[in-house]
């Protein structure tokens, strides 16, 4: 007999799987029409295309329906819902509640879905004659992405995972809680004590992972829109005509993906504590290889439309990106990284599902070339070695070894389960991945710099020759102005890279300064050129010459095993109230407050001139951490921005904030305070205490007492406290409760203070309230461990991002206008 389970909302449910069984069959059905009217007689092509029309704009509803079912349930916390109860909880505000809604599997991967829906409704509205084809390619993707939710089994094959199934469904309730459920009562009820969801990974809880996943997302699904022009040009044998359109679309995929990338960086920058933006973790490098490949194809693809040459090469690297997104796709939800990538999946079950979807897209690409060969416009023709195609052929070609040598390193795992070896990742992937790619970032940068004084097809080479050394000469004094300014000329590499970057950045500064005077046809591309050297060259001074400030001469750090997880000498004990010195700033521990599950650690920062005794710089950074039971402690930075620097500050130890409330069964809290004085108040008496006077101010008779179900007939009340020390007020509230026949009291704690005030009893025929004030011992000193580093010039790298993106909203513009109609 079934189990009647009591309160679950199953209707919501029910429709958010009809909309994901929907979004599936329309995206099939749109596939088919399009597919059916490609290439057809126009009444033909019309008749079709309006079914492949009306079944893709129903996979758009559909799939903006699952959103909406899905963010109703997380929003209003139905934890009878899996999706909800792991990946949300009422303790977090509405904008971390967004990011819980993508946090999980089935959540980034309707995100993709969402916004590949979209982009293929541009492409009905913008497309033309080109809509059948590359309509085709898109709904197919559109189908691959709705199975992704569809959370079925088919002959033993895991087809995706639903974000509908129920708790109970997909959890085990009994192994969660077994002498709760043991009780059949109480498992049919096991909504009455799963009150509240487990939560979003204390390190999304950033405002970072609002914007960057959609973000990357969209550029992940804006990847599709070339891949389908060029399918769609060997479809159609339109060898040459598919390059233009699809231009302005791989600009927006590479302008897009790479804000997606960056903002990935300022997320690590800001809530990571491995004291960096950049770790070379695999799936960092999942992101950036498509991306990077792209890039190379864009180049291609250009030197293809100015000549006539290179139809293969544009067509693979082309192609190639949009599989390597499948590919970072299967890596990240595969569970294949998950022993060395923080940021990867677990394995869902949907390891099959996803190799079918990178096999069935490179495959369809690689038929449709061996099928056409004979007909492609390959020519034997070299380039001109004198021409700016031949180098921006040959700088897709180091790029595309760059992303090659990647690959490889990333897919080591990969390797070890297809072919049953043991192969280990690189134990310093910094240092590894750095030593590799440095060279390609110099030839790459050198490439983009004096290929602007080439022209198409032919240049003379003693306009080149006079036009570069003169740009050579000038990149030199200024590479050794800047190598002088920045500390790098410790290392050959970071010169020759520091060079290359500076000369990029003036030969493209040419083409903009030329462009202001009407030459504009390059300045988009330059721009973006511009950009990127900068990225790499903030990138470069930030990594290279990065330090720790908080140097320990002691080499030791008073807490149990601590220099197994940090290196002591780089990190500095403080005591609260006792200032330490620090290279040319002087630390103080003011203090911590703690709003669950974060306590926030106040640290002044002060610089004060060593001749006159004045202070010429003040400034508090914050901190803080999470103690997380499965995770540890988890510490997020807080950074002081300067023009040219970064002090980068998280905390590396500290004791465990209890949470501050209980009732009087058991107060182990207070172990750490003197033994209260108890008092007799009322409103307007003031208590003097060794940290400050206490002033009892009118009760609050609505207090707000978290986590707590009050009925009509419960009494609580709030003694409103404000603490002055030294003109300083600190507040707090402690409250009393009558529930039924039983009394209970919420402390408050004033940790800056070393107080805790508990409001106990009320005494209505005196007109009085009994309060207790615990006051810490002087020597129960409060202490924090923490590591400040130095990060100079990495603006340079946050500037170029900016610089980079600008250029390719003009290459973009620019592209757009070439596809408009003459007059």
């Amino acid at each position: 007999m079934d189990i009647q389970f009591v309160g679950e909302n199953l209707l919501p449910g029910k429709i958010g799987q009809f909309l994901i069984v929907l979004a599936f069959a329309s995206a099939l059905l749109s596939t088919i029409s399009y597919f059916f009217a490609t290439g057809k007689q126009p009444e033909v092509e019309k008749s079709w295309q309006r079914i492949g029309r009306i079944s893709f704009f129903v996979n758009i509803g559909s799939v903006i329906g699952i959103g909406i079912t899905l963010f109703y349930l997380i929003l209003g916390h139905y934890n009878e819902y899996s999706y909800v109860y792991w990946h949300s909880s009422k303790a977090l505000p509405v904008y971390y509640i967004v990011s819980a809604f993508w946090e999980g599997q089935e959540g980034s991967f309707w995100l993709w879905a969402f916004w590949q829906g979209l982009l293929g409704g541009l492409l009905i509205w913008k497309a033309k004659s080109w809509e059948s084809g590359v309509m085709t390619v898109v709904a197919f993707s559109q189908l691959f992405l709705s199975s992704m939710l569809l959370g079925v089994e088919i002959f033993g094959m895991r087809i995706g995972s639903t974000p509908f199934i129920l708790l109970r469904e997909a959890s085990d309730l009994r192994a969660m809680a077994p002498a709760v459920f043991a009780d059949p009562e109480n498992f049919k009820n096991y909504l009455k004590f799963i009150t509240d969801g487990r939560g979003l990974n204390p390190l999304l809880q950033n405002y970072w992972m609002v914007i960057h996943p959609p973000t990357l997302f969209l550029g992940f699904a804006s990847m599709v829109v070339p891949f389908a022009y060029a399918v769609t040009g060997l479809w159609l044998r339109k060898y040459k005509e598919w390059v233009k359109p699809a231009m302005p679309w791989a600009l927006f995929a590479v302008m897009i993906l790479g804000a997606g990338i960056i903002m990935g960086s300022f997320w690590a920058y800001e809530a990571l504590n491995f004291g960096g933006f950049w770790a070379w973790d695999p799936v960092e490098n999942a992101s950036i290889i498509p991306w990077l490949m792209l890039i190379g194809g864009i180049h291609v693809m250009i030197a293809f439309k100015n000549t006539g040459h290179a139809f293969f090469t544009a067509y693979v690297l082309v192609v190639l990106s949009f599989v390597l997104v499948l590919y970072a796709s299967f890596l990240t939800r595969s569970g294949i990284l998950g022993d060395t990538s923080v940021h990867s999946f677990t394995d869902l079950g949907m390891f099959g599902h996803l190799i079918l979807y990178n096999v069935v897209f490179l495959t369809i690409p690689t038929v449709l070339l061996i099928w056409r060969w004979k007909e492609l416009p390959i020519t034997t023709k070299d380039e001109e070695t004198y021409s700016r195609e031949f180098w921006m052929f040959i700088g897709a070609l180091v790029v595309t070894v760059a992303c090659i040598q990647v690959i490889f390193s990333t897919s080591v795992p990969v390797f070890n389960a297809a072919f049953g070896t043991n192969f280990a990742p690189p134990i310093d992937a910094i240092k590894y991945y750095n030593q590799w790619q440095a060279p390609f970032a110099i030839l790459v940068t050198m490439i983009s710099g004096f290929s602007q004084f080439l022209k198409y097809k032919r240049t003379d080479s003693r306009k080149f020759y006079s036009s570069l050394i003169a740009s050579l000469l000038v990149s030199v004094v200024v590479t050794g102005l800047f190598v002088w300014v920045t500390d790098v000329y410790t290392n050959l590499m970071y010169i020759l890279l520091s060079f290359s970057c500076i000369f990029a950045v003036l030969s493209n500064a040419r083409v903009v300064t030329q462009g202001l005077g009407g030459r504009s046809k390059l300045v988009g591309a330059a721009v973006a050129h511009i950009g990127f050297a900068m990225l790499l060259l903030g990138a470069l001074v930030a990594a290279a010459t990065s330090n720790p400030v908080s140097i320990n001469e002691t080499n030791f750090i008073p807490v149990k095993d601590f220099e197994k997880v940090e290196k002591p000498g780089q990190n500095i004990v403080l005591y609260r109230n006792e200032p330490k010195t620090m290279g040319r700033y002087t630390v103080t521990y003011v203090s911590d407050t703690t709003i669950a599950p974060n306590t926030y650690y106040k640290l002044n920062f002060k610089v004060i001139d060593e001749k006159t005794g004045k202070v010429k710089e003040d400034f508090d950074l914050n901190p803080h951490v999470q103690v997380n039971e499965k995770m540890g402690l988890i510490a997020s930075p807080d950074t002081k921005h300067y023009f040219t620097r970064d002090i980068y500050t998280h905390i590396t130890s500290a004791p465990d904030k209890a949470e501050e409330h209980g009732d009087h069964e058991g107060h182990t809290e207070e172990e750490n305070y003197k033994a209260p004085r108890i008092l007799n108040v009322s409103v307007g008496d003031t208590i003097h205490t060794a940290s400050g006077i206490i002033t009892v101010k009118s009760l609050n008779s609505k207090p707000v007492v978290k986590d707590l179900k009050l009925d009509p007939k419960d009494i609580a009340v709030g003694m409103p406290l404000e603490v002055d020390l030294n003109g300083r007020i600190y507040k707090a509230e402690p409250l009393f409760l009558v529930k039924g026949n039983n009394t209970f009291d919420f402390a408050r704690n004033i940790d800056d203070l070393g107080l805790r005030l508990r409001f106990t009893k009320i005494i209505p025929e005196e007109n009085k309230m009994e309060l207790q004030v615990y006051e810490k011992p002087q020597q129960a000193k409060d202490w924090v461990v923490f590591k400040s580093i130095e990060f100079p010039f990495i603006n340079l790298y946050w500037l170029g991002t900016i610089v980079m993106v600008i250029g390719f909203c003009i290459a973009i513009v620019r592209r757009k206008k070439e596809l408009s109609p003459r007059k």
